[in-house]
């Protein structure tokens, strides 16, 4: 019987690159998304089955793995659904920054919840998320999200104790920016006392906007490579952008290293 893995966000980016991947490797994919009806792409694959879900939502979320595991048993479950929120912290309103944590890293949680009986009844599966290099190098006016792929990356390693008596692994893969519309479709937020400051940054992002980004394809296959290397290892640096700054904050140190991102952004 073909292995079978759950996808969260898999309307575009990373999320699409893996269903296409898992798939064209023989794999029962179930993919999720807030519109299914509007899809086109995955709807050509056989072995790629289409389930709405919106991750904010835990009355969606509770229906979602027995939904799931009608279709075939699940084997991994890919926490990727997430979205950004950029700007000052002092701007982002009430209602904004719970629906980050909501759909980050609360949502993340509950999703994984709703399958563990499943997995623990057959003593085996992979629960891999989808976290970022913010989680160990943090960029300005991003501190939210940064700070629930830092509580993912936290929650992981917490997990992994109690999940190994079942035989299930607990994994994330950690990207840094890719070339993907993430980036572009980011909810932005402003303040008027941050502005200068927040345009200085901007100028010089825009500045290295010309620097390679890997492509969601690449971190697919660090997924792919996640789920069936069979290893216990916890997290897998994901690119080459992600892996120069995890050797640059291993080498220099968090206090560092924040010194000189300093310096990059504002001089």
């Amino acid at each position: 019987m073909n292995p079978t893995i759950f996808i969260t966000g898999a309307s575009s980016g990373l999320g699409k690159a893996t269903a296409k991947l898992f798939a064209s490797k023989g794999w029962t994919v179930i993919a999720t998304m807030r519109h299914p009806e509007k899809e086109t792409e995955l709807t050509e694959f056989p072995n790629i089955h289409l389930l709405k879900l919106d991750i904010s939502d835990p009355k969606q979320i509770s229906g979602i793995a027995s939904e799931a595991e009608k279709i075939s048993s699940v084997d991994v479950v890919l926490n990727n659904a997430a979205y950004g929120l950029m700007g000052p912290f002092e701007g982002i309103e009430d209602e904004q920054l719970a629906s980050q944590i909501n759909t980050n890293f609360l949502g993340t949680l509950l999703v994984t919840k709703a399958f563990l009986p499943y997995l623990r009844a057959r003593k085996n599966g992979t629960i891999i998320t989808i976290t970022s290099s913010t989680a160990n190098i943090p960029y300005p006016f991003v501190s939210v999200y940064a700070a629930t792929k830092s509580a993912l990356e936290k929650w992981t390693e917490g997990m992994s104790y109690e999940l190994k008596e079942w035989g299930i692994r607990s994994k994330t893969v950690v990207p840094a920016y890719m070339q993907t519309h993430f980036g572009s479709n980011a909810q932005m937020v402003s303040h008027p006392d941050y502005q200068p400051v927040f345009n200085q940054y901007i100028t010089a992002m825009r500045t290295d906007s010309s620097a390679k980004r890997d492509a969601p394809e690449t971190i697919a296959d660090i997924v792919y490579e996640a789920a069936t290397d069979n290893k216990k290892q916890l997290h897998y640096i994901a690119g080459e952008l992600a892996t120069s700054e995890y050797e640059w904050l291993k080498k220099e140190g968090i206090e560092t290293v924040i010194n000189k991102m300093n310096e990059r952004f504002f001089g």
